[in-house]
């Protein structure tokens, strides 16, 4: 029987969550049940992973779901480094280690694509954390994988579905107006260029899309989707879905 561990990830508090507990400990002196509402605790963020029993000795995904292994967090900078644990960036990696039996689109049935043993990158966010033989794992929504990854550069990422993958622009060095920016002052690139888009997605008849995007296109994006990653070459790149571009510059 599976039980539930929590995890050393941190919990997080928001500063507009710790001015309130402040305000309410100087108001109230010590705080009470009930002090505080609801609202106020939506900010706390506390991660668990589901720890398999050793008795167990398989996991099968079900429906259009995959099983991955999770890759190991860098312990080391480029530079070479030692992060501690707390620096270190989790991971958004891993090897597909089982997958499901695939999903049925109307009267079609859709296999899963991706196969065992692929190296694949998944949305930050996505699935359900497993402890299984002591090692990190992931189930996940075949939808949640971003694309193939056949090297160790994630420049040659290969998007799946509707993923479009975006070499980020270099941001500006300098206002309109010539003032040179600081490395704080600069804004966050939102502008692009296409190195690689995927097959498209499937509509109601599980037919493939293909996408109206085409590489090489210079492309406007939205500037908080997406994944965001940085290619061993120190440069930028961003996977997001098609309908995340807004528009395309000439």
């Amino acid at each position: 029987m599976a039980a539930t561990q929590l995890t050393a990830s941190p919990v997080t508090v928001s500063a507009r969550s710790l001015a309130s507990l402040r305000a309410s400990s100087a108001k109230f002196g010590t705080l009470k049940p009930g002090t505080l509402k609801q609202s106020q605790f939506r900010s706390l963020v506390v991660r668990a992973a589901s720890v398999v029993a050793p008795k167990y000795t398989s996991i099968k995904p079900l429906g259009d779901r995959v099983l991955v292994k999770i890759k190991e967090a860098e312990e080391k900078t480029m530079g070479g480094i030692l992060l501690p644990s707390t620096a270190q960036s989790k991971p958004q990696g891993g090897e597909v280690v089982a997958v499901g039996e695939g999903r049925t689109i109307g009267k079609t049935k859709i296999d899963i694509d991706v196969p065992t043993g692929a190296q694949i990158i998944y949305s930050k966010y996505a699935g359900t954390e497993v402890d299984f033989n002591d090692v990190q794992h992931l189930i996940l929504k075949e939808d949640d994988i971003v694309g193939l990854l056949e090297t160790e550069d994630i420049k040659d990422l290969k998007p799946l579905n509707d993923r479009v993958f975006i070499k980020v622009a270099e941001a500006e060095e300098k206002t309109a107006g010539g003032l040179l920016l600081t490395e704080t002052t600069k804004e966050k690139p939102s502008i692009g260029t296409v190195i690689a888009v995927g097959p498209g997605s499937l509509d109601e008849e599980g037919k493939r899309q293909p996408l109206s995007i085409s590489t090489g296109s210079t492309v406007l994006y939205s500037k908080y989707a997406g994944n965001d990653f940085k290619g061993k070459d120190g440069s930028n790149y961003i996977a997001l879905r098609a309908s995340d571009v807004m528009a395309i510059l000439s």
